[in-house]
């Protein structure tokens, strides 16, 4: 057995935040467990080998058959190593509405405000256009312009502003609505994860243990006092003499805390695990953006695609990146999108677009022979809400995950009327002089028609949040100040605290949790 005051477990975006920040000043000795490697290789280095993960880096999870998506499994990638998936994402940073977090403090989570969360997202910033009002700039995330998007992305920006939509040149300022190109989370045309950002610097008291998984949470006296852990065939105990950061995602968080009694008591009795805790709300309240891709091809070859021009193009593109950093491989492909308000009734954009330069088809895993470009619509905050449930009381057993996409009619008329506005701005210039061949055509006007083509194509676009949701209320998990009820020392560091999900991506909100988290964990340490 060995020891250390805080354990965290998982270094994803908010456990690399979280285990950055606890041990920066050197007060407190931390273990950091891990269930993949450094990912400090070029398939994570490079922007543009986002498509080329491995179950390295990437779980591949998928998800329980989906009533609402006509009885497929999804696909739910998650990042495996330092970083978690700001590893393998689109690094597209962004935080939400202001209205989501005003909502979270209005359900009962004081201090979590857009007021007062706006401070945390700045302290972890570094963004190259400078500090403002919404903006930081001596943190140690990299946060960026793009330094080569698509011409095509551009193009998506000025046929959404001939529909009278909006050019926003910082969805993360004043105001979210309207299109525009996205900032990244990129430094010198590298990706710059939470990893880099937290965990770049080794630190005496700071040790990072790779390919291990958790296995339980040990107690003592109302008390989380270590972490039993596997690796390499064995299992090993790690003593928290202070606190235990449980920073696994949103799927391994809840899957560790009910395989260490704390959870709906009913399924947990079921796999034969003792009741520590009954609480039904572990693994519940999964929430996750549902997406719906318009797939376009084009004749000739100015967006990006599989043809020997578009293949000896993106040799050349790699080869640009190792010489300058800049070119095609600087691309988080999803470059550009829109955040559009739908329903007349909405507090916030209630639907997001991303444009893609390049057709893409089953989350690209499958090649298309042919140059063009996609459109995801999503739905921001979708009303079907879904389940984490053990598979198996084996830590190394993926979870049955069930988003249960679509189940509520609320969120696919939601979709019907995002798809037909993401039909309008593909039919205005410039995009339209393009000659865009709809892959999947379908009349619009055919309200059975479309619902059937978008349960036939819908999947997730990677937010899961929520199963492990902060609240004052007696069914809420954690407290707002991330701390499990119910038994000291134990808290939450990741995206499935949030009690809703934010309208937007979510990788600057998980990190901006685990900056809190630190804080509330060093504070009540003392």
């Amino acid at each position: 057995m060995e020891e250390a005051d805080i354990v965290v477990v998982g270094g994803g975006s908010g456990g690399s935040a979280a285990a950055g920040r606890l041990s920066e000043n050197g007060r407190h000795s931390v273990v950091l467990l891990e269930a993949g490697g450094a990912n400090t290789g070029y398939r994570t280095r490079i922007p543009g080998f986002i498509a080329m993960q491995t179950p390295k880096t990437n779980w591949q999870f998928e998800t329980v058959p989906q009533a609402g998506l006509n009885g497929r499994r999804g696909y739910q990638p998650r990042g495996r190593g330092l970083g978690g998936s700001s590893a393998i994402n689109a690094m597209l940073y962004l935080r939400g509405n202001r209205w989501d977090y005003d909502n979270w403090a209005a359900m009962g989570c004081p201090g979590w405000s857009y007021d007062e969360v706006l401070p945390w997202f700045k302290h972890a910033e570094r963004n190259n256009h400078g500090a403002d009002a919404f903006h930081g700039r001596s943190g140690p995330l990299h946060v960026s312009h793009q330094t080569s998007p698509h011409a095509g992305s551009i193009e998506f920006v000025e046929s959404a502003r001939h529909l009278q939509i909006p050019v926003n040149e910082d969805f993360n300022g004043a105001r979210q609505d309207g299109a525009g190109v996205f900032q990244v989370t990129q430094h010198n045309g590298e990706r710059w994860s939470a990893g880099r950002a937290y965990l770049g610097q080794a630190r005496a008291n700071l040790d990072i243990r790779m390919d291990v998984i958790a296995e339980r949470v040990l107690f003592e006296d109302g008390r989380a006092c270590g972490v039993a852990y596997r690796q390499g065939g064995e299992t090993h105990v790690v003593k928290a003499k202070r606190a235990v950061v449980l920073a696994g995602g949103v799927f391994g968080t809840p899957q560790l805390l009910m395989l260490s009694g704390i959870g709906p008591g009913a399924h947990l009795r079921d796999h034969g695990l003792d009741v520590r805790i009954d609480r039904p709300a572990v693994g519940a309240n999964l929430q996750d953006h549902v997406d719906y891709v318009g797939a376009f091809e084009t004749g000739g070859h100015f967006f990006l695609g599989q043809s020997l021009k578009g293949r000896l193009h993106m040799i050349g593109a790699i080869v640009e990146w190792f010489r300058r950093r800049t070119g095609t491989m600087t691309s988080v492909f999803a470059e550009s999108g829109a955040f559009l308000t739908i329903a007349p009734d909405a507090p916030a954009p209630d639907v997001q677009l991303h444009f893609v330069p390049i057709v893409l088809e089953d989350h690209g895993r499958t090649k298309v022979k042919a140059h063009g470009f996609s459109v995801h619509v999503c739905v921001l905050r979708p009303e079907s809400h879904g389940t984490v449930r053990l598979a198996s009381t084996d830590a190394r057993t993926a979870p049955l995950i069930d988003p249960a996409f679509l189940t509520d009619a609320r969120d696919m008329d939601l979709m019907k009327q995002g798809v037909r506005a993401m039909y309008r701005i593909v039919a205005t210039p410039p995009l339209s002089g393009h000659a865009p061949r709809d892959r999947y055509p379908v009349d619009l006007d055919d309200d059975a028609a479309l619902e059937r083509l978008i349960r036939a194509r819908a999947d997730t676009i990677y937010h899961p949040v929520g199963t492990a949701r902060m609240g004052s209320d007696d069914v809420a998990v954690c407290d707002p100040r991330l701390r499990v009820r119910g038994v000291a020392g134990l808290y939450v560091a990741d995206a499935a605290i949030m009690p809703k999900l934010v309208s937007g991506n979510t990788n600057a909100p998980s990190i901006m949790i685990g900056e809190r988290c630190a804080d509330f964990v060093a504070a009540d340490l003392g």
